[in-house]
């Protein structure tokens, strides 16, 4: 699927651009995305670095298996091909939780990080699973507690209640989030999606054995234990510690309490974990700088690899904008949309936002420059953006890193959760925000 529409992309750009003479542009697309491609691979390497190492550290300690183990009901239905305490698990909560929090910095790595550990599973190298496919939907449907970015837009613009839209976008999201679910769940059965079986898998995953390898997670069962005194009386100090500066921070911002409460953990949500792990695995009796080192080094070669996948994607979008196409669909559109009660304005933000965040954001502070940051447009454009996410992106970077060519039905089921999040979030702001632009 992804072939066909990567090549559908370049046609389609290439003809708007001869039909509207905007192939200029849609070079000068092509070679910024190209560039912006190599930059922002070459910038997530020291964050990927980062977080690699931590989960080393997490990994080797045990958290990760607790981690695992204290949601297992809920990941064993979601995820029934992977072993309840294998590493994986651990890995998608914490991708989960930072995308709840909205750390996106952390939240790419650990995804990363997870699908290297679901393809340690996967008896056909190159083919995406169902678990990996499951995974991507869940990403895709933008599962967040607050939409930082979009509220910071609201703000700067002088909005007269920026956090508005944070209740509306959540429950956009939950509906996104399970409809994503539910239809890669459907789409997996399906004749053109379902995995043919093999002869012979692999002996891990023939053997049902929850560990990647010797040298990771079983070292935490052979570790000596630690006191659980000790253990708890660190912790405990080290959470006290963490909840009073929460405390401090809720108590100097803007807003309501529950919204200041949830910023503060978002900001002390990256501290928090990157002295928690190393100081579970200090306990642990772990090596914790040479363990992290050993980690990081995962870091640089999955930068790279990920280079080719995004500049592959990011210059077939590039040459999609420069060409005006998405204006072209606009006005194409605009007659039938209105006479379905869908604002033609928020067309081209629904457009771009599976395929570049950027844009998206570009295309939300026009309207909120427009219509004005408290408008029923611009908290409607807020929400769509707060429950759908960048589709392709994810999908390039996450499969990119792991090499997965064959996708089969993760792009359908994210689009089908964007779409689902599109028209939660209009029903929802024209039934909280007076349902009229």
């Amino acid at each position: 699927m992804l072939n066909g529409i990567w090549l559908g992309l370049l046609l389609l750009a290439v003809l708007t651009g001869a039909l509207r003479g905007t192939m200029p542009q849609v070079t000068e697309g092509a070679i910024k995305a190209a560039e912006t491609a190599v930059t922002l691979s070459i910038g997530m390497i020291g964050v990927m670095t980062l977080w690699l190492g931590m989960m080393r550290l997490a990994e080797r300690s045990g958290l990760v298996r607790i981690l695992a183990r204290a949601l297992r009901p809920v990941l064993r239905r979601l995820f029934p091909d992977v072993p309840a305490d294998h590493p994986a698990m651990g890995s998608m909560l914490m991708n989960m939780a930072a995308n709840m929090l909205g750390l996106s910095n952390a939240a790419t790595p650990l995804g990363i990080r997870a699908m290297q550990d679901l393809e340690r599973l996967n008896p056909r190298p190159g083919t995406a699973t169902n678990a990996m496919c499951t995974f991507l939907a869940i990403n895709t449907s933008s599962i967040q507690l607050i939409p930082a970015t979009t509220v910071a837009i609201l703000a700067a613009a002088k909005s007269v209640q920026p956090t508005a839209i944070i209740g509306t976008a959540f429950v956009a999201t939950c509906f996104s989030t399970l409809a994503a679910i539910v239809v890669v769940k459907l789409l997996e059965r399906l004749p053109g999606f379902r995995l043919p079986p093999i002869a012979a898998p692999p002996s891990e995953a023939a053997a049902g054995t929850s560990e990647p390898g010797p040298s990771q997670e079983t070292s935490a069962i052979d570790r000596p234990p630690v006191s659980p005194t000790i253990t708890a009386a660190v912790l405990g100090a080290f959470f006290l510690l963490f909840a009073w500066s929460a405390y401090r921070l809720a108590g100097s911002g803007e807003g309501s309490h529950w919204v200041r409460s949830v910023n503060a953990l978002s900001i002390l949500a990256i501290p928090f974990l990157l002295t928690l792990f190393p100081l579970y695995a200090a306990l642990r009796r772990v090596p914790v700088y040479e363990e992290f080192v050993e980690g990081a080094k995962e870091g640089f070669q999955v930068g790279v690899r990920i280079i080719p996948f995004l500049v592959g994607m990011l210059v077939a979008i590039g040459m999609l904008r420069g060409s005006g196409a998405i204006d072209a669909a606009t006005e194409a559109l605009r007659p039938f949309l209105l006479g379905i009660g869908f604002p033609a304005e928020l067309l081209p933000l629904v457009l771009m936002r599976p395929l570049s965040g950027s844009g998206t954001n570009a295309i939300f502070a026009d309207l909120v420059k427009e219509f004005g940051p408290d408008s029923f447009l611009a908290r409607t454009a807020g929400t769509i953006i707060g429950s759908t996410e960048t589709t392709f992106y994810v999908i390039t970077v996450y499969f990119g890193a792991v090499a997965i060519r064959r996708t089969r039905h993760a792009i359908a089921a994210g689009l089908v959760a964007d779409l689902a999040g599109v028209m939660a979030a209009i029903a929802i702001c024209r039934a909280v925000f007076g349902g009229a632009p």
